[in-house]
């Protein structure tokens, strides 16, 4: 009896809309965005650029690094170059 319940509740979540996974080709469609994700990448890169001077300005250079890489990164998102 216990077997049935189980299977019961995992037939249920599985008809749920929200619980599957996304196909690999609707993500490569909302990647392929275009202005979007561009502009995403750029709040972003300019986000990461201001936390990074502002950690260098309170002396902590290990924090700024880590901006500048995080930063970088999304530099490379707006260029289309590979993560």
């Amino acid at each position: 009896m216990r077997d049935n319940f189980h299977r019961g509740s995992r037939q249920r979540l599985s008809n749920h809309p929200g619980s599957g996974l996304r196909s690999s080709s609707a993500f490569a469609q909302r990647r392929r965005g275009g202005n979007n994700g561009e502009a995403a990448a750029k709040r972003q890169y300019e986000r990461y650029l201001a936390l990074a001077q502002a950690a260098l300005l309170s002396g902590d250079a290990i924090e700024a690094q880590n901006f500048f890489q995080h930063a970088e990164h999304f530099y490379r998102v707006m260029a289309g170059e590979p993560a």
